[in-house]
């Protein structure tokens, strides 16, 4: 099993949302603090990052960079001295509803941005892109594959229609794999700190493929000490190393990820979901799940999905 892609598939990018920035002249941006993601991809020309704290950033054209949630930033046309003004969220919605391009600075134009805003999905824990925490800009050198990624992405933002959210999705997740596959070759000697280390770790690796392949199976230390061919001991101490926590810790946090999401997408009986994810009995899974979550699963749906309904939509 690969396990990055279903990790992807239970928490990656919801609610996507994107335009197209041409810019021209003296220019500047300033985007406040979100609990979206940022994504910035240089598709013409060249933008700089402004980040409180940081060196301005030279962006050009092919890359792309990703912020974590909560970061303010600027971009704009130049490293220093940029005036940044605020974004017009009017015309930031009318650009989001008809594919039309938003204008900043003077024309002509001579720099194209794509500026995405996405979500993780909220009720999964598991702490997938956490190496992720900073700015991080990729090269098109780096990754030829983004340019093809930005191209379909283009294409979507000019022409929103029906399915236009889902295919967004879909793609800030494949250049969420890009920028991993960026992260794990520049950190080549890295196996401690975040999950996308711990995927050097080979045993570690093997046992959260069997985890992630078969959360419904009783797992114990033990048993999937055996199934990864090395001794309790072992497993137990390159799990805590890697990770930070027990392999039985981490087995919990991930059932109750999928859990939450079932709950809150489907009607399934919350004894049906329990067995699910490896629990006997209703009355044990509403137990973890009370120690998990705070409240026991039925409450956590009807919360859950109020909650879902009154997400704002993101804007850029």
């Amino acid at each position: 099993m690969d396990v990055l892609a279903e990790a992807l598939r239970v928490s990656g990018a919801r609610g996507a949302l994107g335009v197209v920035l041409k810019a021209g002249g003296s220019w500047g941006l300033w985007l406040d603090s979100s609990p979206a993601a940022a994504l910035h991809v240089v598709s013409r020309g060249t933008m700089w990052l402004h980040v409180p704290g940081a060196k301005p950033l030279e962006v050009r054209e092919g890359d792309a960079v990703l912020l974590a949630p909560g970061t303010a930033h600027g971009i704009g046309g130049g490293a220093a001295g940029t005036t940044m003004g605020p974004c017009d969220l009017e015309a930031t919605g009318q650009a989001l509803t008809d594919g039309t391009a938003l204008h900043v600075g003077s024309a002509p134009a001579q720099t194209e941005v794509l500026v995405l805003r996405y979500e993780q999905d909220p009720e999964v824990s598991t702490p997938v892109l956490t190496s992720l925490v900073r700015p991080m800009h990729v090269t098109s050198w780096e990754n030829a594959q983004l340019s093809m990624v930005v191209d379909l992405l283009t294409a979507e933002l000019a022409h929103p229609r029906t399915g236009t959210t889902a295919a967004l999705n879909s793609l800030v997740d494949l250049l969420l794999i890009q920028f991993v596959r960026v992260w794990l070759a520049r950190h080549p000697e890295s196996h401690t700190g975040s999950w996308l280390a711990a995927l050097r770790d080979p045993v570690v690796r093997d046992a959260l493929e069997h985890v992630h392949a078969r959360p419904e199976h009783p797992w114990t230390t033990q048993s999937l000490a055996t199934a990864t061919a090395v001794s309790r001991t072992t497993l137990s101490r390159r799990f805590r190393s890697a990770l930070g926590q027990t392999p039985g810790a981490y087995l919990t946090r991930w059932r109750m990820d999928l859990a939450s999401v079932r709950l809150r997408d489907t009607d399934e009986p919350v004894e049906s979901i329990g067995g699910t994810v490896g629990y006997a009995s209703a009355h044990a899974f509403s137990r973890a799940f009370r120690r998990a979550r705070g409240v026991p699963p039925g409450e956590y749906r009807v919360r859950v999905r109020a909650e879902a309904d009154a997400w704002p939509r993101l804007l850029p």
